[in-house]
């Protein structure tokens, strides 16, 4: 057995008593402190169950004791001291428990670190060599595969403690614990002390059903929901054995050294050894909703404890990188990372409900206490009357429970997790399950150029310099009608070498001599040019190798990369937005000589830059500056020597003008917002009639700066284009349309649209191009990186909507109609149309199949001819309402005179009921074929729905089987019928169809007028 270095013993106790450690391996404690202390109780249990040497640990805030379970060859005094000094931490710290740093108190995982004395040293105040000794590791080649292989089997994945899912037997007995079951117990308990075994025996074998159904349903659609979780999963890149690595996050391990990118998440805690410009999102964790900028130096502060935000040289799982690069050394996964710890102090909320949900769970409750009143008026006039006691409560309940639909809220949860099982297949995934409800009320959808509205993958047609223009065509540089070539043309050659230099993107050789680009489309396009001019790529950098790199920010839209020429001579290459370069430039190359930038050069040049720019063409400005320095790191981007333009275009991926149309037509209204220039983004709105036929009207980052908040919001509705735009403008057009009522979805792929894509009621992302951190802030991501998918999304999210309301407006208008059949008729005096069982049989057939088969229906012809829904609409509007009442008393009525029919002919008695019955389930049964469309179903061609099929087949086959079964018939007491029954019972249930039918057409009619 592992001997375990806790601490020193000689520790004196100063907060634990210990009460019994006679037994090894067992102790019990006293802490002081502990009692009516949640918050220390879950501090001590959580930090002691991921020691080493603790088996198994209860803390009680009640009493006080702790109890612990530890390997025997530790003494009761060794982990009493320990227990000790997680106490006195606690007591040192005065922050709130959800945001401590909590000491585990382990040295042999490496997980927290421990000083010799005991007080522990946190990794952000230690130095870099010293971490990098304690892990085993090193900041140049990372750890062995054999170390991580070891670390990984021994600590476990980086991956955090999910919360258990609710267990089948859980979603099961959860049926048994509502209102409506406890009131059909009571009817078969009733029923067992009146001597009706039998009918008790139903009773509750149809609450079984129900729960079983219930539990089919759930289910599965909790698997659905549950599997949204795993939708994404970002990989890493490490260090290990002196290689770059791209691995799976949960395959990190303490003492990789972890490479941080902008647009990368960061996977698990980490010790900074080394940044550039690095800053990060950190609001998932802090709160702080700026960028952090971080620095690899030791903090040194006379707190004893600095705040997670303020930890500069650290980075968080969970949090986001915005700019620049670094590396950190990995001191925490899993559980143990700051945001394990969170999650595992203040614990996982369960799935929320949805709005859509929460409403029909009010509307569910607002209707027992409906016809839990109208129940008590039967029985109160049904004793009145002189019916029996017994009888009329056994009635009044059963009425009770088959007029409730308890069913509402499972209905949607289903009707939404088998949406999104739809929707994953045609390739939409979603992540958030109110984003369902939201894609139906989009009503305007924000567009990202590149990477959405086009292929990103950028060509070179065009490049500019000292007043030239070079056309790129079919791999040839031309001049007018003459080709040129680059090795005879200094300028031209130069303006190559500098976008190659300043270039991340790499080239991939096959075997076969084919290749592939890795890197952005603007870069690959670079590339791309370089090799049609027949330059060695991999030559020219290797000629210059790179030293540092400035990364394109949110301060600064460029990129710089420093190179070594020799010894102290460098060269600096800079490419990006042609305004800002050129503004950082102070010579240019004019027939190969250098000479100084006038201000009427700078303006001949943005003359350029905005003719090529309303050609469609995206534009950067190329330079360069030289010389000897041995302070590289120091380097100003400034006074550089201006080379020229290079301008391509990203085409219009395919179907995305038909697309724009659908969403047009479908009343939504699309805004394209993208980093070009105003010239370039006026172009490709035209070319997408974004306008759709009006004057477009584009507003740039310039004017944007003009407005207020509320300024903005007043005139964003009219914009189609927003131009030369920084992530903080995508934020702030988002929630200036926001401010005016308005839906907005956004589409985005890259890191500077996530700040947007969080916002927005729907964020969109791509799955193939989109970043780790776009895909993770999403609430849908599109696999195929298509926006005719979304237009698929939307129609499905109105679908389902328009599903659930078809489902809510059937179960209420047939529940209510036996309400008002067993009123009115005991009312009238006329007996008792349907007895307790029938009633039960009633909630069993027409309820569930039924509704779930509306539930299913397919996408309406004109679902994407309709104006968007109001995000404000409640699920059952007051129209509704008026439509159910008249439906229901249709339908009672019908029954009712079919009731009528059979006392005339045989009486009061179960041959009267059994017509009624009948007559009432063969109704409601139709009516759900009314229910499919709020217009006349003659008037549309509806597309099949064949699970609505299969549910009324088998419901009417299963509704007169037990008239054929002599045991239903005796169970339900009912009787034989003859022909005139069977024409009666049907022309009553066919006569509500047709009536229904008739005032849809009547409505129609007055809407048109």
């Amino acid at each position: 057995m592992k001997q375990y270095n806790l601490i020193d013993q000689s520790h004196q106790l100063s907060f634990v008593k210990i009460l019994h450690a006679t037994v090894k391996g067992r102790g019990r404690y006293h802490v002081q402190g502990l009692h009516h202390s949640q918050e220390l109780k879950r501090y001590l249990e959580f930090n002691l169950s991921i020691h080493k040497a603790i088996k198994s640990v209860r803390a009680s805030s009640l009493t006080g004791n702790i109890l612990l379970h530890f390997d025997r060859d530790q003494t009761g005094e060794a982990i009493g001291t320990l227990v000790d000094t997680l106490v006195q931490s606690y007591k040192r710290t005065p922050t709130q428990i959800s945001s401590r740093s909590p000491q585990t108190l382990t040295p042999v995982t490496h997980q927290q670190t421990l000083v010799a004395s005991g007080v522990s040293v946190p990794w952000h105040l230690q130095e870099i060599d010293s971490i990098i000794s304690q892990l085993n590791t090193s900041k140049e080649r990372g750890l062995s595969q054999i170390d991580a292989e070891t670390s990984l089997r021994e600590y476990g994945v980086n991956a955090l403690t999910e919360t258990p899912n609710r267990s089948g037997l859980d979603i099961f007995i959860d049926y048994f614990k509502s209102v409506p079951v406890a009131l059909l117990s009571g009817a078969a308990l009733l029923s067992v002390l009146t001597g009706g075994v039998a009918d008790a025996v139903v009773i509750m074998g149809v609450v079984t059903i129900n729960a079983i159904l219930g539990y089919a349903t759930e289910s599965h659609s909790e698997r659905i929901i549950n599997s949204l979780k795993h939708c994404i999963n970002p990989s890493a890149w490490v260090i290990r054995e002196g290689k770059l690595q791209e691995i799976e996050t949960h395959n990190l391990v303490l003492g990789d050294i972890l490479l941080l990118q902008p647009g990368s998440y960061v996977p698990a805690d980490a010790r900074l050894i080394e940044v550039d410009r690095l800053s990060l999102d950190e609001s998932a964790l802090t709160g702080e909703s700026l960028p952090i900028r971080k620095q690899e130096t030791l903090i040194t502060s006379p707190q004893e404890t600095i705040p997670l935000a303020e930890r500069k040289n650290m980075v968080y799982r969970g949090t986001f990188v915005m700019g620049g690069q670094g590396r950190g050394v990995v001191v925490a996964t899993g559980d143990l990372t700051e945001m394990g710890k969170i999650q595992a102090l203040v614990g996982q909320t369960p799935q929320p409900s949805t709005p859509m949900e929460r409403q029909l769970e009010q509307a569910a409750s607002q209707l027992v206490w409906l016809s839990s009143g109208v129940c008590g008026l039967v029985l109160a006039i049904g004793l009145l009357r002189g019916y029996g006691l017994l009888e009329m409560v056994k009635t009044s309940i059963s009425l009770a429970v088959a007029a409730v639909p308890e069913g509402l809220p499972t209905v949607a949860t289903t009707t939404l997790a088998l949406g999104i099982l739809n929707m994953r297949q045609q390739k939409v995934l979603i992540r958030r399950l109110e984003a369902i409800e939201a894609l139906g009320s989009i009503q305007t959808l924000c567009l990202d150029k590149t990477g959405t509205l086009t292929t990103n993958r950028m060509s070179v047609l065009k490049l500019c310099w000292d007043g030239r223009d070079i056309k790129l065509a079919d791999g040839h540089f031309w001049s007018g009608s003459q080709p040129v070539n680059p090795y005879e043309c200094d300028e031209l050659l130069k303006l190559i070498h500098i976008s190659l230099l300043c270039n991340d993107s790499q080239i991939i050789t096959h075997h076969d001599g084919t290749y592939v680009l890795e890197g952005s489309a603007t870069e690959n396009a670079l590339i791309e040019m370089g090799i049609s001019a027949g330059v060695g790529v991999e030559d020219v950098k290797q000629q210059y190798p790179r030293l540092l790199t400035y990364h394109r920010s949110t301060e600064n839209n460029f990129m710089a990369t420093v190179h070594r020429i020799h010894e102290s001579a460098y060269l600096m290459a800079v490419k990006g937005n042609p305004d800002e370069v050129l503004e950082r430039s102070s010579t240019q190359m004019v027939s190969g000589q250098w000479v100084r930038l006038t201000e009427a050069d700078k303006q001949e040049i943005k003359g350029q830059n905005q003719r090529m720019s309303a050609q469609g063409l995206r534009v950067l400005g190329v330079a360069y500056r030289q010389g000897e320095t041995r302070e590289i790191e120091s380097l100003p981007v400034s006074n550089l020597i201006w080379v020229g333009l290079v301008g391509m275009a990203d085409p219009i991926r395919p179907g995305v003008k038909e697309s724009i149309a659908n969403f047009h037509q479908a009343g939504i209204k699309t805004v394209m917002i993208t980093g070009d220039q105003s010239h370039t983004a006026y172009a490709i709105g035209e070319d997408l009639n974004l306008s759709q036929g009006q004057p477009l009207k584009i507003l740039n980052s310039l004017e944007l700066t003009e407005f207020s908040s509320q300024g903005l919001s007043d005139v964003c509705e009219g914009v189609h284009v927003f131009a030369r735009i920084s992530p903080a403008n995508k934020l702030e057009i988002v929630k200036a349309l926001q401010q005016r009522g308005l839906v907005v979805a956004m589409t985005g792929d890259g890191i500077n649209d996530t700040p947007a894509l969080k916002v927005a009621e729907v964020g969109i992302a791509m799955g193939h191009t989109g970043t780790d951190v776009a895909r993770e802030v999403a609430d849908v991501v599109l696999e195929d990186d298509n926006l005719e998918t979304m237009i698929i999304a939307v129609s499905q999210g109105r679908t389902i909507y328009n599903n659930i309301r078809k489902s809510v407006h059937f179960l209420l208008s047939t529940n209510l109609s036996e309400i008002m059949v067993m009123l009115f008729a005991t009312m009238g005096g006329l007996g008792q149309p349907l007895n307790a069982m029938q009633l039960l049989w009633l909630n069993l057939v027409t309820d569930i199949f039924p509704g779930l088969g509306l539930a299913l229906e397919p996408p309406e012809p004109d679902v994407l001819n309709r104006p968007p829904r109001s995000p404000d609409e409640p699920i059952i509007q007051s129209s509704d309402f008026e439509r159910i009442v008249l439906e229901s008393t249709t339908l009672s009525v019908s029954a009712l005179a079919a009731y009528g029919y059979g006392i005339s002919r045989y009486g009061i008695g179960p041959q009267a009921s059994t017509v009624a019955f009948m007559s009432l389930v063969t109704g409601q049964l139709l009516h759900a074929l009314s229910c499919r469309s709020t217009r006349p179903l003659r008037d549309q061609q509806l597309p099949p729905n064949p699970y609505l099929n299969v549910a009324l087949s088998g419901s009417l086959a299963l509704q007169w089987v037990s008239l054929a079964s002599p045991p239903l018939r005796n169970l339900l007491h009912v009787t034989p019928l003859n022909v005139a029954d069977s024409l009666v019972i049907g022309s009553s249930a066919i006569l509500p169809l047709v009536i229904h039918e008739g005032t849809k057409s009547s409505n129609q009619l007055l809407n048109q007028r």
